[in-house]
């Protein structure tokens, strides 16, 4: 029999993805949606890639509340838990608090961990982020590896990456107190591109599309660690199956790349199709002001105007033979698959 995976938040971009090669290299998936009405969604977004006919079910449970994550556990063998809270401050529903995101993401990961153990299913991977292994001050450069714990209580912090540090420390000191078989591993991806398997253009995903359009009059001084996501994917997998993988936090960034140097790839790799890219560098200036007074979304990018802090995945590439495709590759494919799921809409 075909062993079982549970992939926590089957409908979003890496989840979906997840579930897509899971099923491609044979196994079994459950997956946790919010409510039945996600279900088609999934499969029809799935199906794109892979027959998921006979091996594909449903589990309703959501990271606000305990309801089904017994359910959703049971049988299993592994659980990836790549299911996250997001948003920004000023979002519907989070306010001004900046605390918003950490509840969700912190006692999320809790209720997944403490419904895989009592289920005692082998391994458990979470999907967490680069920002929660890297300088809390964005002004400092360098290279950093999984040994960097960024501080929460750094006041500067955006509300995701201190979101996402919170729920990887209280995920790790409740696997610490646990006396066990379920092993527990944390993947840290950088800025995730790729192809889309639907239309849907949320998350980082959201950047190439509005580039695009030409919406944006302009790039910020914005530097981004970019991963393929079917490489994280890949990540994910070998920390799930790997021996040498238990009880380790493993960085699945990919090549440092300005959004200057975003907009060149896809200009001249998409010919036609990427006429209005914006190639123009907007002033550090000007993206202050316009987070200030016009576009509250921008407030989340100001700190990090100029940054230049890298990551090093050699642990991964050692323990666990992972690689990565070169940039280019990642940005045009996401690209190309943006175009054909979605009209680029006419800029306002």
């Amino acid at each position: 029999m075909p062993e079982t995976v549970l992939v926590t938040g089957g409908s979003g971009y890496i989840g979906g993805w997840t579930v897509a090669e899971l099923l491609s290299r044979g196994y079994r998936v459950r997956t946790t949606v919010r409510s039945r009405a996600k279900e088609r969604a999934v499969t029809e977004a799935v199906s794109t890639v892979v027959n998921p006919t006979g091996r594909l079910d449903f589990a309703v449970a959501d990271l606000t509340a305990d309801a089904g994550w017994e359910a959703a556990v049971e049988g299993v063998d592994y659980v990836l838990h790549v299911a996250a809270p997001l948003g920004v401050t000023g979002d519907a529903g989070t306010g001004n608090n900046p605390d918003a995101l950490v509840a969700p993401a912190r006692d999320g990961a809790l209720r997944v961990l403490r419904a895989a153990t009592a289920a005692g299913v082998r391994r458990v991977v979470m999907t967490s982020a680069a920002n929660a292994a890297s300088p809390s001050s964005y002004a400092t450069e360098g290279v950093t590896d999984e040994t960097l714990w960024t501080d929460p209580d750094d006041p500067t912090l955006i509300p995701y990456r201190r979101a996402k540090t919170l729920a990887e420390m209280a995920a790790w000191d409740f696997m610490d107190t646990y006396r066990g078989p379920t092993e527990f591993t944390t993947v840290l991806p950088g800025a995730v591109f790729g192809p889309v398997l639907t239309a849907d253009t949320g998350g980082s995903v959201g950047i190439i599309a509005r580039m695009l359009s030409g919406a944006m009059p302009g790039v910020p001084r914005i530097g981004l660690e970019i991963v393929d996501v079917r490489d994280l994917v890949d990540l994910h997998l070998r920390a799930m199956t790997s021996p040498a993988a238990a009880g380790e936090r493993f960085l699945g960034t990919g090549e440092f790349a300005w959004m200057a140097d975003m907009a060149r790839i896809l200009r001249e790799g998409l010919g036609d199709a990427g006429r209005r890219v914006p190639t123009r560098q907007l002033p550090d200036v000007a993206v202050r002001l316009a987070a200030r007074f016009r576009d509250p979304a921008l407030r989340e990018i100001t700190p990090a105007l100029g940054r230049r802090n890298r990551h090093t995945t050699a642990k991964a590439e050692s323990l666990l033979a992972w690689h990565r495709r070169p940039l280019p590759e990642t940005l045009l494919t996401c690209a190309t698959s943006l175009l054909t799921h979605q009209p680029t809409p006419t800029p306002h």
